[in-house]
């Protein structure tokens, strides 16, 4: 019996993309985190200090896909649970234990990526990301062609 290489196809992708999002929220659920917050947790940890609260939901519904009503409740979890901070009236800024939640969950799936990725070459992985971001791309243009 050979093994031939799958093409790359929205089920190859997803699968890749659901194997990769169950060990992360295994992860997020021993610090009691969600994928949405962690995403949105993210956004607010990589712009370095307080954001527009609409610049950040905006971020969180182009990451995950999901109504801006959704994103918002997301932040108002996290501002609830001291995690963001309200930052000037219309700002949130990332609070020291959020901070901590992020850098503890990031740190809990980093051996995981390492395995994961363990023996990939370089190229491959190049090449992979530059397919990937391209299927985005146009995945996203397709979206904002069909939006209301």
């Amino acid at each position: 019996m050979t093994t031939t290489t799958p093409p790359v196809d929205p089920r190859v992708i997803a699968l890749a993309h659901y194997a990769a999002r169950a060990l992360l929220e295994r992860v997020l659920t021993r610090h009691g985190a969600t994928f949405q917050q962690s995403v949105t947790l993210r956004l607010a940890a990589m712009d370095g200090g307080p954001v527009e609260r609409d610049r950040l939901v905006d971020g969180v519904v182009g990451a995950l896909k999901i109504e801006p009503s959704e994103a918002h409740s997301v932040v108002d979890e996290l501002l609830a649970a001291d995690l963001l901070a309200p930052q000037e009236p219309s700002r949130v800024r990332i609070t020291d234990a959020g901070r901590e939640l992020y850098a503890r969950t990031s740190a809990g799936t980093a051996p995981i990526t390492a395995r994961i990725y363990a023996g990939i070459p370089a190229e491959e992985l190049a090449t992979a990301g530059r397919v990937l971001t391209l299927i985005t791309e146009r995945a996203n243009a397709e979206l904002a062609a069909m939006a209301p």
